[in-house]
């Protein structure tokens, strides 16, 4: 999803706020027109203030059935007749909510002329606005190619390729750039063209190709962030969504629900989390930070390297629970020798299956660092990881560059999303699982991701910590 699509989407919420809030004051402001043309006092009597309390109250309900409408979808091609439409049918159900509240609680309100200015002006405000954020987004996209998605096509000689070819060179604004076609599923070609032009989104418009191919397909666009789209002869999988592009039907393949409104939800709630989280736990990691420094010298702060989202290295902050001449990061004049240290004692004591090691009894440790280490202690200043945006509360575990590269192709789905705190593998066994568990529940997460999975797993987490594991 491009950022300028996460953009425009954001923005019409606070658009809408203000479109709604205008429009009922511009509706306080002509509520004299009914008295003037039929020459009639008022029968109702309340102030500015009054009014604009009510209004502040009612909006968030206008915005909540947008949102359950489809308002704040990410994709911005859809028509202007249809955004209008959609526009007027939610506000008028929130109309119709407002009505009914007020016929059971009459007191509460009792300008019918307000009322139904507010639902015309409404309609014709939020439209309005809308229609100035679009042709913004169109312009951007046409003019300055911001947002546009480049676009792979498969199946390079069928009469489907050559119709997608023709309707998106004639209608930029729907935001697609052809890049090129190729005959078959080719992931050298693909590979190529992606490092010489970059792909967004690969369209196969001959599905009948043999299942073994569009597997591996899927599997690169999965870990390579790359959108995959199929014009259906028949479904291939429940995780799809489905979209209409010049009256021809797309089946879009979602990696994950980590996309658009997703992605900004859980940015928010990481945020929020981690915040609290610190104002929380400062004084037990203001005692850790004394008792690490007290009892070995050294810094308190370890930094170690780690792989996060689409391949990119991060440094992951944790309290130094071993002793600084055993630290292998490269602030340790004697990181070498302690780096050769941790290969032996992985040879010899590492438990873990796959690419993942564990040393069971771990001689490096301080008296300090077998406690903080064993209820994850060691593991709070990741919450400054998380402000910072290289980490989430809930994903897969992070690891180092040595792991990720004993990874299988397949394994490097795990480095489509921020890596977490905690996550599904550490609730259901920590690393006391074999690799391939643990691979298996993130994929879990990844496809299957939502706010309250998120809120669960951090609340299973509390338990998890204080159970004793089998390799500590």
């Amino acid at each position: 999803m491009k950022r300028s699509e996460l953009f425009f989407s954001a923005i019409r919420v606070p658009a809408d706020f203000l479109m709604l809030l205008f429009a009922a004051m511009s509706a306080f402001n002509i509520r004299d027109v009914p008295q003037i043309i039929a020459l009639q006092p008022k029968l109702y009597f309340f102030s500015f203030e009054d009014f604009l309390r009510i209004a502040l109250w009612v909006i968030p309900l206008f915005l909540l059935v947008y949102a359950f409408e489809g308002l704040y979808n990410i994709r911005v091609t859809r028509k202007f007749s249809q955004e209008v439409y959609s526009v007027f049918k939610a506000t008028s159900i929130a109309l119709v909510v407002i009505i009914v509240a007020i016929f059971l609680k009459r007191e509460w309100f009792s300008s019918r002329f307000i009322i139904l200015a507010t639902w015309t002006l409404s309609v014709v405000y939020v439209s309005c606005a809308r229609y100035v954020l679009q042709k913004i987004q169109q312009y951007l996209l046409v003019s300055r190619g911001i947002g546009v998605h480049r676009v792979l096509l498969i199946n390079g000689n069928s009469r489907k390729t050559k119709f997608f070819q023709n309707l998106l060179r004639m209608k930029p604004e729907l935001g697609y750039s052809v890049i090129d076609t190729i005959t078959d599923i080719n992931l050298r070609a693909i590979k190529d063209l992606r490092k010489r032009k970059g792909v967004d989104e690969i369209i196969l418009c001959d599905p009948s190709v043999p299942d073994d191919q569009q597997e591996k397909l899927i599997d690169y666009c999965a870990i390579h962030n790359i959108a995959y789209s199929y014009v259906p002869t028949f479904l291939q999988t429940s995780l799809f969504s489905m979209r209409i592009l010049g009256g021809e039907p797309l089946f879009e393949f979602r990696h994950t629900p980590l996309d658009g409104w997703g992605k900004i939800l859980k940015r928010t709630f990481d945020i929020i989390g981690s915040f609290l989280l610190l104002l929380v736990f400062s004084p037990i990691m203001l005692i850790t930070a004394f008792l690490v420094r007290l009892e070995s010298k050294g810094p308190v702060i370890f930094k170690n390297e780690r792989i996060g989202s689409s391949g990119k290295k991060f440094t992951l902050y944790k309290f130094r629970y071993m002793k600084w001449e055993y630290c292998t990061g490269k602030e340790n004049p004697q990181w070498k020798e302690a780096l050769l240290h941790e290969a032996r004692l992985i040879e010899k004591k590492s438990i873990r299956k796959g690419p993942l090691y564990k040393i069971k009894n771990d001689p490096r440790k301080t008296r300090v660092g077998k406690y903080i280490e064993k209820y994850s202690i060691d593991e709070l200043p990741q919450l400054f990881n998380i402000l910072k945006g290289d980490m989430s509360l809930v994903g897969p575990r992070p690891h180092q560059e040595r792991e990720v590269n004993k990874y299988r192709e397949y394994h490097r789905r795990l480095l489509t999303v921020k890596p977490g705190i905690t996550g599904l593998a550490q609730v259901a066994g920590r690393s006391d699982l074999d690799f391939e568990d643990e691979y298996r529940l993130d994929v879990f997460y990844i496809e299957n991701w939502s706010l309250w999975l998120d809120i669960a797993t951090c609340f299973k987490t509390i338990g998890v910590l204080f159970r004793k594991r089998k390799n500590q």
